[in-house]
């Protein structure tokens, strides 16, 4: 592969046709724009904490969780992050530059509490769908 910048583009070229070389251009044309947008726009990603006492708030350099447990969960924001706490709302909005480091800290963030599927309690994505069960029934 071959990349040259002129004109306010960036050309991304092909040195054959072999399926992985077709593979590796995709791959690197999608990188080159994700660059690009995240310059220029940034990506975020939204996530709902819900919950009874359930809560998170920054404190410096970590976000710090109420989640349930017997402790609070510290989780440190990763360098080109940001990290905004909409408290009344129960809403966390995660934004950098960095398309993969965004998800991947809202994947962690996620995984400190997963939403159960009987009450739909824990952190969330804004645009998820919980997909709930029903509970035990009775005699």
């Amino acid at each position: 592969l071959s990349v040259a910048v002129a004109d306010g583009q960036i050309r991304i070229a092909r040195s054959a046709e072999t399926p992985h070389v077709r593979a590796c251009h995709g791959l690197l044309r999608s990188l080159v724009a994700n660059s690009v947008e995240g310059v220029t726009k940034g990506f975020t990603r939204e996530l709902e904490i819900s919950g009874v006492g359930f809560k998170a708030e920054v404190k410096g350099k970590a976000v710090v969780f109420a989640l349930g447990y017997s402790h609070p969960v510290n989780f440190a924001i990763p360098d080109g992050i940001a990290i905004a706490v909409d408290a009344k709302a129960g809403r966390m909005t995660i934004t950098g530059a960095d398309k993969r480091k965004v998800g991947q800290t809202a994947a962690e963030i996620r995984s400190l509490r997963v939403p159960d599927p009987y009450k739909a309690k824990g952190i969330k994505y804004a645009n998820e769908v919980i997909r709930r069960k029903v509970g035990k029934a009775g005699k």
